[in-house]
């Protein structure tokens, strides 16, 4: 979980750190975890294990490092492992119909990048993006949420995701090319040219 060594936190110490590092970035985690599984209930799911294993790790949490890359790295090898489990067993299907709601909060949220904060894009945000962004591959979904929307760094990305920088760069690139593509008859319909595109 982390690169540095265990530390040894009293019983005191680490419900502190719980507290004060982790509990903050919940509904982040909780955005995060509904985005790469497009399930509410999996997405509870999916951050009370992200919570459970941050504390039984907790001593390998090194403070005054950045505790919402490493809740999000937990978070993502849970989703991954999740994933192949599932798709090891037979395929289930939920006849209920979900009905998912958008969180317009998060475009207004202070750590996005300026990438998301153009005025073109923010007054786009809505039911066409977020349907465009969750018909992407779950590795593009991943950097876009975690670079345009959770404002994480090329080298924070690289740490969560367990690759080289340079394939950060090389997916996101990719991710906002399918992005736009996915979205570019919707601009169209909102009087954007390929020329206000670029």
């Amino acid at each position: 979980m982390s690169e540095h060594p265990a530390q040894n936190y009293s019983e005191k110490e680490k419900y502190k750190i719980f507290d004060d590092e982790f509990m903050p970035h919940i509904n982040s985690m909780y955005n995060f975890a509904f985005r790469l599984t497009m399930d509410e209930d999996d997405a509870n799911d999916l951050v009370q294990d992200t919570y459970l294993k941050a504390f039984r790790f907790i001593n390998s949490f090194q403070k005054g490092t950045n505790a919402k890359a490493w809740l999000f790295r937990i978070l993502k090898n849970s989703f991954i492992n999740d994933y192949r489990k599932k798709s090891k067993e037979p395929a289930k299907v939920d006849y209920q119909e979900v009905e998912t709601f958008y969180n317009a909060e998060d475009a207004e949220a202070d750590n996005i990048t300026p990438d998301l904060r153009s005025e073109s894009l923010s007054e786009m945000i809505g039911d066409e993006v977020a349907n465009a962004l969750n018909s992407l591959a779950v590795d593009f979904r991943t950097v876009i949420i975690l670079c345009d929307i959770e404002g994480f760094t090329y080298e924070e990305m690289a740490k969560i995701l367990d690759i080289p920088i340079g394939t950060v760069r090389s997916r996101l690139h990719r991710a906002r090319n399918l992005l736009k593509d996915k979205l570019r008859g919707y601009a169209k319909t909102m009087g954007y040219d390929e020329e206000d595109t670029e």
